[in-house]
C-alpha cells in the first residue's frame, strides 16, 4: 500500500462518521450525507496521488462532500424546493436543549437511535453511519445476511425521512427512554474495535474502540447519574486497557498468556473507580454494570492464577437473571472450567449448541475444553470449525497455532 492510500484509508476511518454528521446537520438527509461523503472519499483517492495529501484531510473531505451535496440536490428534478429545505436547515437549525452536548457525532447518534425505528434498525443505522463500519461487518456483528441488512439501513434512513425525526440531542425528560439504544450501537461499535472481523483490517482496531470511548465518555458527561452509561464507559476501559497485551507478532494472546505488566494501568484504574462508584450507589446493577465488575475482577488478579473464579461466577449467576442469554451461559462456563473443571463445563455448554452453533466463540470454547481432556481429535475438529467461522486474522492465527499443536 502506497503512502497515499494509506494516508485515504486512516482519513476514512477518521474522518468519516465527521464527515456524514457534519452534512447531515447542514443538509438534513442522510441519503445525500452518506453519498456526498462517500463521492468525497472517492474524490481523494483520485485526487490525492497528483495533489498529495492536504494538510486537513478532515476539513478537505466535508468541504469536498458538502460541494458534492449540493450538486446533488441542485440536479434533482424538484432541486428548488430540496435545495431552499437544505438552506434553512443550514442557516436555521433549531438550539439544542438546555444543557445538551453540541456534537455532531452523538446528535446523528440520536436521530439514529429515535424510537420510531425498529431496534435492529436503530443499531444497524448508527454502525454504519456514525461507526463507519461497513456493511459486512455489521451483518457479521448481528449474524444475518448482508442483503438482509442493507435493506433494514434502507427502510431505517426512509423512515427518518418520511417522520421528519429531528437531528439533536433529545431533551432531558426524553434521555432515558433513549439511551439503552444508544448504549447497545456503542457497544457494538467497541466491539468491532476490540476484535476486528472485516477481511485485510487490523486485528485491533483502535480507531473504533477509541470513538465509541470518546462518545461513551460524553454520554456519561450528559447522564452522570445513569448507571448502565457509567458501566459501559468502565467496561470499555477495562477491556482497552488490555489492548497492548492482546496480540504479538500477529497472533492474539489469549487472557492466560498475556503480559499483564503491559496493560494500561491509568484505564484500569478509572474504571475501577466507576465500578466502585456504581457499587456505592445501592441501586441495583444492569448488563454493562456487572460486566464491568467481571472485568474488574480479571484485572484485579496480578496473575491469571490468582483470578478470583469464585467471584466471576457469581457475577455471571447475577447476570444470567438480567440476560438469560446462551452467550452469557457461554462466558460462564468457560469460568465453571477453571474452579470446576473442563469436563463440568463441556457438558454446560453442550446444552447450547442448538443455540450456538454458528458462533465462532462456541467452538473455541469447545475446542479448548477439549484439548485440556486430551481428546485430541474431537479438538481438532471444533478449532477447524471455529477457523472457518472466525473473521479475525490474529484470532485464526491463534486458533491455527493451537490446533496445529495437537498430537
Amino acid at each position: 500500500m502506497s503512502d497515499v492510500e494509506a494516508a485515504v484509508t486512516r482519513a476514512h476511518r477518521a474522518e468519516w462518521a465527521r464527515v456524514v454528521a457534519a452534512l447531515t446537520r447542514r443538509f438534513g438527509d442522510l441519503d445525500v450525507a452518506e453519498e456526498a461523503a462517500a463521492e468525497a472519499f472517492a474524490t481523494a483517492v483520485e485526487r490525492w496521488p497528483a495533489d498529495g495529501v492536504p494538510p486537513n484531510p478532515g476539513a478537505w473531505l466535508t468541504t469536498t462532500a458538502a460541494r458534492k451535496a449540493i450538486d446533488r440536490i441542485r440536479r434533482e428534478a424538484k432541486r428548488g424546493d430540496k435545495y431552499r429545505e437544505a438552506r434553512l436547515v443550514q442557516d436555521d437549525t433549531p438550539a439544542e436543549p438546555p444543557g445538551a452536548i453540541g456534537d455532531d457525532r452523538l446528535r446523528l447518534i440520536f436521530t439514529c437511535c429515535h424510537p420510531a425505528l425498529a431496534t435492529q434498525s436503530r443499531v444497524a443505522l448508527t454502525l454504519r453511519l456514525v461507526g463507519g463500519l461497513t456493511v459486512p461487518e455489521i451483518a457479521r456483528a448481528f449474524l444475518v445476511r448482508e442483503s438482509a441488512l442493507e435493506q433494514r439501513i434502507t427502510r431505517a434512513k426512509a423512515k427518518i425521512k418520511a417522520a421528519r425525526i429531528p437531528y439533536r440531542v433529545p431533551s432531558a425528560e426524553d434521555l432515558p427512554a433513549r439511551v439503552s439504544s444508544v448504549l447497545t450501537v456503542l457497544f457494538l461499535v467497541f466491539n468491532e474495535g476490540y476484535l476486528a472481523t472485516g477481511p485485510g483490517t487490523d486485528p485491533i482496531r483502535h480507531d473504533l474502540t477509541t470513538e465509541a470511548i470518546r462518545l461513551t465518555r460524553l454520554l456519561h458527561a450528559l447522564l452522570p447519574d445513569d448507571g448502565e452509561v457509567t458501566g459501559l464507559l468502565a467496561l470499555m476501559l477495562l477491556t482497552e486497557a488490555r489492548r497492548p497485551a492482546r496480540v504479538s507478532a500477529g497472533e492474539l494472546v489469549a487472557l492466560d498468556e498475556q503480559d499483564r505488566g503491559a496493560w494500561d494501568t491509568a484505564l484500569i484504574a478509572e474504571g475501577h473507580r466507576l465500578v466502585r462508584e456504581r457499587l456505592a450507589a445501592g441501586v441495583a446493577p444492569g448488563r454493562y454494570q456487572i460486566l464491568a465488575a467481571i472485568n474488574a475482577v480479571h484485572t484485579s488478579a496480578r496473575d491469571f492464577r490468582d483470578t478470583d473464579w469464585s467471584q466471576v461466577i457469581a457475577l455471571y449467576d447475577q447476570l444470567i437473571r438480567v440476560d438469560p442469554s446462551p452467550v452469557v451461559a457461554l462466558n460462564r462456563a468457560v469460568a465453571v472450567a477453571e474452579l470446576d473443571g473442563p469436563e463440568v463445563a463441556l457438558a454446560a455448554i453442550g446444552r447450547l449448541e442448538d443455540q450456538l452453533a454458528g458462533y465462532h466463540a462456541y467452538h473455541v470454547t469447545r475446542a479448548d475444553l477439549l484439548r485440556r481432556l486430551s481428546r485430541g481429535a474431537e479438538a481438532r475438529a471444533a478449532y477447524d470449525k471455529a477457523i472457518e467461522l472466525a473473521g479475525n486474522t490474529a484470532e485464526v492465527a491463534y486458533l491455527t497455532r493451537r490446533r496445529d499443536q495437537l498430537r
